[in-house]
């Protein structure tokens, strides 16, 4: 079994980890975007041929299913992306984990990037998905770059201000950006801070979107599975390794063996 798994950065590797650890006999192919990233600010055309080339490239190595594991790539492209490689590679969006955040009706702060808060799209998840719930969104200026870079100052920085705009009487936070689940526990840190300890319910997309990607091709997840799946590094389509900034982070330190699967 191959699973691919698509992004513009290192966004990708929370959902990567995840697979690995759900099912550690699987082969990962992980492809990216170095030479056109940012995404975030690129037109939705032009943002929509960069995926296209990193799906392609990902493609090639005919993997049985493919994870679009970013949020604003499955908002502009993923219809695209389906509609060149589907049926032959079923292929899995992110969306924000907006829904089970609001079904116990709490107070739901959904943390994204400043482009897609607000946005029609999540306006309308909000919409379709937590009516009874207390929503508020909050941008979180550069937090998507500082930790591409693996910038810790910029990351505690970019944390701080979101958490301030962060109502202290929240119940459950979204993590609307992939990026965000790799310094969760910075989130953690600040919003306890916040909310004087409260126990809070932390929602992302990775592990979510991972069994999905399991259900899409008949399977179950089987973490205590032998670890023989391989990895592929694909950067804007050259066969390397993980970019420095990955290793960084614990889920990337896993899938290059050098640490325990992360869960």
């Amino acid at each position: 079994m191959k699973i691919a798994l698509m992004d513009s950065g290192i966004g990708l590797l929370a959902a990567a980890a995840a697979v690995r650890r759900l099912r550690p006999d699987a082969d990962l192919v992980v492809s990216s975007d170095p030479d056109g990233m940012p995404w975030g600010p690129r037109t939705p055309a032009d943002l929509t041929e960069r995926a296209l080339a990193v799906a392609r490239a990902a493609a090639a190595h005919r993997p049985d299913a493919l994870i679009v594991a970013c949020n604003t790539a499955s908002v502009h492209a993923l219809d695209a992306v389906r509609a060149e490689l589907e049926p032959v590679i079923p292929v899995i969006g992110t969306v924000p984990a907006i829904k089970p955040a609001a079904a116990a009706g709490g107070r739901v702060a959904i943390w994204a990037t400043p482009a897609t808060t607000g946005s029609t799209y999540q306006r309308g998840l909000i919409r379709d998905f937590a009516t009874g719930a207390r929503v508020t969104e909050v941008p979180c200026p550069g937090l998507a770059d500082a930790v591409e870079r693996a910038d810790e100052a910029a990351v505690t920085a970019a944390v701080a201000a979101a958490a301030a705009l962060t109502p202290a009487d929240v119940t459950d936070v979204v993590l609307g950006c992939t990026h965000y689940e790799l310094v969760e526990g910075s989130i953690r840190a600040a919003l306890a801070a916040r909310t004087q300890g409260a126990e809070l319910i932390y929602h992302g997309s990775a592990e979510p979107v991972a069994v999905q990607a399991l259900r899409r091709l008949g399977l179950l997840p089987e973490p205590g599975l032998p670890r023989t799946g391989g990895l592929v590094v694909l950067r804007s389509g050259r066969e390397g390794t993980l970019p420095a900034a990955a290793l960084a982070y614990a889920e990337g330190r896993s899938l290059a063996g050098q640490g325990a699967p992360v869960g």
